[in-house]
């Protein structure tokens, strides 16, 4: 069995947050200075909320979904390993 992990590099980390962080600010800016009245603004601050709220929960299910996947992949692995000893011992 292998037990691959990826670890990002720091500068990987910092650029996904400034990446956030600048578009985030940038859809923001532009709201704001849309030519619309104050209800409008409201209307579509909240939805670009519930989109980021909404990608976040997504990504982290699917994260969840797969390493489920490999835990249950690594326990059958365990089980198979297991099991081939037994044989091979008789």
């Amino acid at each position: 069995m292998s037990n691959e992990t990826t670890q990002h590099s720091g500068a990987w980390v910092t650029f996904t947050y400034a990446s956030f962080l600048g578009s985030a600010a940038m859809v923001a800016l532009g709201i704001l200075f849309m030519p619309l009245d104050i209800w409008m603004k409201g209307y579509f601050t909240m939805g670009m909320i519930m989109l980021v709220q909404s990608c976040i929960t997504a990504t982290k299910t699917v994260r969840d979904v797969h390493e489920n996947r490999r835990m249950v992949n690594r326990i059958e692995d365990a089980k198979t390993e297991r099991l081939l000893m037994q044989v091979g011992k008789d």
